[in-house]
């Protein structure tokens, strides 16, 4: 093994890289450390292309592996690692979009990159370790691939931009931001904002590139030490090359003179208007090949550029022309529209649309016990507000099967809930438990920020008392290849996402950003793209916030019928294993008797969740008496649970009892118990003592509520003057005791 070891001092922390160790047959592999975080990365390419590919084969992978953090998976039957979090998926994602811009063209060989933790100190994410592994790892690699570029994570504490913060530290971050490209050019990046103004953002991005410098200086000194040269592994023949430029000389100006005429002849507002455009330019391509010569199996050369073709013309006319294929100004917002409480049964229902991307988003409210648990290897925490999104196949006009969620709608569902977080309330306030579902009904340009608006809607329609409305626009790009020209255009659809473009998603309220999510088909932005995105972006969402807001403007201050109520006590801790009970008897009791959900938590509070308010009402009680301490001259209503010769032990609270004295039974003499009392007799009971020992004594006769009771008794011959021959108590003078009472008594 030739072991290499290379270190950094960046941000304050050391970065170590190693080559050499491990992963001996990969293309490439290195190991990085931050803190006692290490993630192994390694890049292979195969060998062949893959047939029938019309995009690039990348697959980037972000494994956890619970032993890097000392911990054995939570789940009681499945122990093993298996299907990735959402966390690692988001990870992936987040790699993919950095380097695959990077990647040459026409490259149709598989490349697949694992990001692999050896070790998690909890303190250092493994995303940045991991992305900074790939960067390296594919720039010394054999690999073609435009590097070298890496990453970064900025927090923004008390007004300054830290780099790689810790996870405490972005716990109170008010901006949490993963920014990728070189020292001058945005690639990449992810945010997580608390509402801070777009300016301040900007400069975070511009702070995150600065810091970008010494890394991207450190991955090219690794590569010099330990790189490989670049291969070629296109294999096409002199033959097959001039036949494909043939086809091509004289597509491509056909195709141009096409677009013009079938596509900009008129504003063509549909997506269904564009793609029988594009379908009238394939025919006609064709026919034209044929009458040029060229054989039918190698108009596959020329019928293949026809999507970048139209992007490029797309993209031209905007730069040259400030046309768009709709007819759209550069900063128009297409037709918003906002609809709410669409559907009668669920808890807040909204449809958000533009143009033609169309969201039905619902809400659900629950009780606390409705918290998603989330264990990964880095952390084991409770979730309170979840969104998920659906892109159904029929949202595009298509038919494919539901296999459930795939990493593009994972991706999306975590943007629009990220975006919503900063704006919701504290469970102090708002002790619900809210799920978002956020399914497309019609694609056509972000249907994330679409779904983000919907939630924003939903969430208001089900009263949940946001902090201010939520609204996101996907801002996009025609530029040309070495970015001298370029336009920043607001609210992206279909044709307009093409070489050259890019896909800026912001969020955020009248105040300030909440999200952001870029990927790009550049080889980099400047920042004075950055700046006027996020200028567009703030005026376009002020624009569709303005349309959201003309259907509701604040968050409803009713619940729906159908949502459930929660009410909430404090208790002590020492009393929850008595609400509790052995083996969870007596809050089960509470929960089938009254139909209700009961959630407690470690520091005593108590949540009851049910749409019956009387069931809310009578658990509330039931839980008030068990937890209660007995008060002396306090009536209550008990049971009669065990009679003895000297009295009846009666429960006057759940799970206490105290002892009423035979004497103490009737204002008059009785001869024995059993003529007044019987088990499971309901009587009224005052407390008279209770002693140091803590036991209780009671009394019938000088509690209000037994009159019925005692004339029903049988009274003795013998006259009474309040005492009987054996008065049982604690502390009697003298008198005869009654028998101890028996082993386990309950004394309260």
């Amino acid at each position: 093994m030739d072991i290499k070891q290379f270190k950094l001092d960046w941000g304050g922390k050391t970065l170590a890289v190693e080559t050499g160790r491990l992963a001996h047959q990969a293309d490439a592999a290195c190991t990085v450390q931050i803190g006692d975080t290490i993630v192994l990365t390694t890049v292979v390419m195969s060998k062949d292309v893959r047939p029938g590919m019309g995009f690039f084969p990348l697959m980037v992978d972000f494994e956890e592996k619970y032993a890097a953090a000392g911990k054995i998976k939570g789940s009681r039957f499945i122990k093993k690692e298996g299907r990735p979090s959402d966390e690692a998926v988001l990870t992936s994602r987040m790699i993919d979009r950095t380097i695959r811009p990077l990647f040459p063209a026409r490259l149709l060989n598989e490349v697949q990159i694992v990001c692999n933790v050896l070790s998690f100190d909890a303190e250092n994410d493994a995303d940045i370790p991991a992305m900074i592994g790939t960067c390296i790892a594919l720039h010394m690699s054999n690999i073609p691939w435009n590097g070298p570029v890496n990453g970064v994570r900025m927090g923004l504490l008390d007004g300054t931009w830290v780099v790689n913060p810790t996870y405490k530290e972005r716990e109170r971050a008010m901006a949490d931001l993963v920014v990728c490209g070189t020292s001058d050019k945005l690639i990449m990046m992810e945010a997580g904002v608390n509402i801070v103004p777009d300016d301040s953002i900007v400069e975070g991005i511009a702070e995150g590139l600065k810091q970008l410098e010494p890394l991207i200086a450190f991955t090219e000194q690794i590569r010099l030490a330990v790189g490989l040269e670049k291969v070629d592994p296109t294999t096409e023949s002199d033959e097959a090359r001039a036949i494909r430029e043939q086809v091509e000389t004289l597509a491509k100006p056909f195709i141009t003179k096409q677009v013009e005429a079938h596509m900009f002849s008129a504003p063509l507002a549909t997506k269904t208007e564009r793609s029988l455009a594009k379908s009238k330019i394939y025919a006609d391509l064709s026919v034209h090949l044929t009458e040029q010569g060229i054989a039918g199996e190698h108009h596959v050369h020329g019928t293949s550029l026809i999507y970048d073709e139209v992007q490029r013309y797309v993209s031209e006319q905007i730069l040259k022309k400030d046309r768009r294929v709709d007819g759209r100004g550069i900063e128009d917002v297409r037709a918003i529209g906002a609809d709410v409480s669409f559907l009668p049964r669920t808890h807040g229902s909204a449809i958000f649309s533009r143009g033609e991307t169309q969201i039905l988003s619902t809400t659900t409210l629950a009780g606390p016990s409705f918290e998603q648990i989330v264990d990964t290897m880095e952390m084991d925490i409770k979730k309170r507000y979840m969104h998920h999104y659906a892109f159904p196949a029929f949202s595009v006009g298509e038919t494919k099967p539901n296999r459930g969620p795939g990493r593009r709608e994972i991706g999306h569902g975590a943007l629009a809930e990220k975006a919503l977080e900063p704006v919701l309330p504290s469970k102090e306030d708002f002790p619900y438990v809210m799920r978002v579902v956020s399914e497309t009904m019609g694609s056509n340009g972000s249907s994330s920020m679409g779904s983000t608006c919907g939630s924003t809607l939903a969430l208001m329609d089900a009263g949940v008392p946001i902090k201010a409305p939520v609204a996101g626009v996907a801002i996009g790009l025609a530029s040309s290849q070495d970015m001298s020209q370029w336009k920043v255009i607001t609210d992206l659809q279909d044709l307009e996402d093409g070489p050259g473009g890019m896909d800026f998603k912001i969020t955020g309220t009248r105040d300030g950003v909440t999200a952001v999510q870029l990927d790009t088909k550049t080889a980099g932005l400047p920042m004075e793209v950055v700046r006027e995105a996020f200028r567009q972006a703030k005026n376009g969402r002020v624009k569709i916030l303005d349309v959201m807001e003309t259907t509701i403007s604040q968050p409803r201050t009713e619940l729906s019928k159908y949502a459930p109520r929660i009410e909430s006590l404090m208790i002590h801790p020492d009393k929850i294993r008595e609400v509790i009970g052995p083996g969870g008897k007596i809050i089960n009791a509470i929960i089938d008797a009254t139909g209700v959900d009961i959630n407690i938590e470690d520091d005593g509070l108590v949540t009851v969740t049910s749409v019956d308010a009387n069931g809310i009402k009578e658990a509330i009680q039931w839980i008030k008496n068990i937890v209660a301490e007995a008060e002396v001259g306090a009536t209550y209503k008990g049971k009669i649970v065990r009679l003895m010769d000297f009295g009846a032990f009666a429960e006057f609270l759940p799970g206490k009892d105290g002892l009423v004295h035979i004497s103490e039974i009737a204002p008059f003499r009785i001869g024995k118990v059993t003529d007044a009392v019987k088990e499971g007799d309901e009587v009224f009971v005052k407390v008279i003592e209770i002693d140091s020992m803590g036991r209780v004594n009671l009394s019938m006769k000088q509690a209000e509520g037994n009159e019925t009771l005692f004339a029903r008794i049988p009274k003795s011959q013998t006259p009474s003057n309040g005492n009987s021959g054996e008065r049982g108590g604690h502390g009697n003078g003298g008198r005869p005791r009654p028998p101890q009472r028996p082993r386990g008594a309950r004394h309260g």
